[in-house]
């Protein structure tokens, strides 16, 4: 017998057995996998492949190009000339026959058209004690301007150029201005006209700076350099909230602490300017110190009421018996505890206004009030 050609001990596998097996495997695991996505549908997620990650496209530069396109054309240079006297050398007194000598002088700043027909907002010591005063517009021409009224006190003027048709600034509707809100500052920094940086609102209603009489700075970090002061700072959709006016300088050793004044007050300035020719303002007739701040039983330190120190004789005050020593502690049912704040109070009231106060005096509490007058003139 061949014995290679015997076959080994057991079933034989056929084809058909093969099929018949592959066949019974795959409905049975047709049925697993019914069975288990019917109990928990969830479980396909689970094994399911990651999808790719989609690429991003890269952000977009921030840019506040629209906002300056929108008011920089309203922010004017302003060029003016002046005359000073100026004292020369024992030498040159004898040869002149005089201690000083005329010298022309020449300034920068800056200015924001707010009407069509050539109303322009500045600072007041932007113009202050100058002969000419000519302004440089946007589209390269320039106009001679006139002084229409200034106020001292906040550090305000109005000019006027004989123009029509020009780009008003579009100015804020409210104060609604945050710390940490973005704005720029644009005005004729260093005589380079059109000049924008950028920063944000470092603070507001500042009031303890002793530049003017009214403040109520908005305080930012963006530059404010020799020639900005009464240019424009504008917010992320390019509208004024404020007219630049200072900043500490190197010389205090400061960086980035400059001020504007709101534009919610330079516009009631400026209108009052306009057609009036001066503010009118309410005036009290007395000056006030801040008291120390006082310690709480739970460790907070408050200050209640302001000190007044000087009380002009017959005046609002005077009349209402006010007297020095005596300490307001409320304004027409508000708390007070600042004085220059008071002070902004008061002068925002217009003439023959009532205003009502708490006083205290020694250990007497009294209410009394007093019938606002026109300021007069403090310079």
């Amino acid at each position: 017998m061949n014995q290679a050609n015997e076959q080994p001990p057991g079933k034989k596998l056929t084809l058909g057995s093969l099929m018949a097996f592959v066949a019974r495997s795959v409905i049975a695991g047709l049925a697993l996998a019914f069975v288990i996505l019917y109990l928990w549908p969830n479980v396909s997620e689970r094994f399911a492949r990651p999808a790719e990650p989609v690429a991003e496209p890269p952000a977009a530069t921030a840019s506040y190009a629209d906002a300056v396109d929108r008011t920089a054309p309203s922010v004017v240079s302003i060029y003016t000339k002046s005359v000073e006297l100026q004292q020369v050398s024992p030498r040159l007194q004898r040869i002149l026959g005089s201690q000083y000598v005329a010298r022309a002088r020449q300034d920068m700043g800056s200015g924001v058209l707010v009407s069509e027909d050539g109303y322009i907002l500045t600072n007041n010591h932007v113009i202050s004690q100058v002969q000419d005063i000519n302004v440089g517009l946007w589209d390269g021409r320039f106009a001679a301007a006139q002084v229409v009224g200034s106020d001292p006190e906040t550090d305000l003027a109005v000019l006027k150029i004989n123009l029509t048709g020009l780009p008003a600034a579009p100015l804020a509707d409210d104060g609604n201005v945050r710390v940490g809100d973005v704005v720029l500052a644009i005005g004729n920094a260093f005589g380079l006209s059109q000049t924008v940086t950028m920063g944000i609102v470092s603070a507001t209603g500042r009031h303890d700076l002793r530049s003017v009489l009214y403040e109520d700075f908005s305080q930012t970090d963006a530059a404010i350099n020799a020639g900005n002061s009464g240019g424009a700072l504008i917010n992320h959709r390019g509208e004024v909230i404020g007219i630049n006016t200072r900043n500490l300088g190197q010389a205090q050793g400061a960086q980035n602490i400059g001020f504007a004044i709101p534009i919610a007050l330079a516009e009631d300035v400026m209108q009052q300017i306009v057609e009036n020719g001066s503010v009118r303002r309410g005036w009290l007739g007395a000056l006030f110190n801040d008291l120390p701040l006082s310690l709480q039983t739970d460790g907070s330190a408050v200050r209640r009421g302001i000190q007044v120190r000087d009380v002009t004789p017959d005046g609002p005050a005077w009349s209402a018996g006010i007297r020095p020593g005596d300490i307001l502690l409320s304004i027409d049912g508000l708390a007070v505890d600042d004085a220059r704040a008071l002070l902004l109070m008061i002068s925002q009231r217009q003439p023959g206004a009532r205003v009502e106060f708490h006083v205290q005096r020694g250990s007497e509490q009294f209410e009394t009030y007093a019938v606002l007058i026109q300021q007069p003139p403090l310079r």
